[in-house]
């Protein structure tokens, strides 16, 4: 599974949201109504799915899917 299959695997599991209601470019705010408390609850989700830390700063990052994917891809070393 991919990287983006994977956070959004992970994100609609935590969101109860469908899979094709996450979009790759759009806010997750605007699309699925994410608020803070989500987002923290998504990145501890996606620390465990990608068994790596992510950074406070990093949170307010998390804007949409492809944001999302970048980080990841960084902290995993892959491009």
């Amino acid at each position: 599974m991919d990287i983006k299959l994977q956070i959004k695997d992970t994100l609609s599991k935590l969101l109860k949201v469908k899979l094709e209601d996450l979009k790759d470019d759009v806010a997750l705010q605007n699309s699925v109504g994410v608020d803070s408390t989500e987002m923290v609850e998504a990145v501890i989700a996606l620390e465990k799915t990608f068994n790596t830390k992510l950074s406070p700063n990093e949170i307010t990052k998390f804007s949409t899917i492809n944001d999302i994917e970048k980080i990841v891809q960084s902290k995993l070393g892959s491009s």
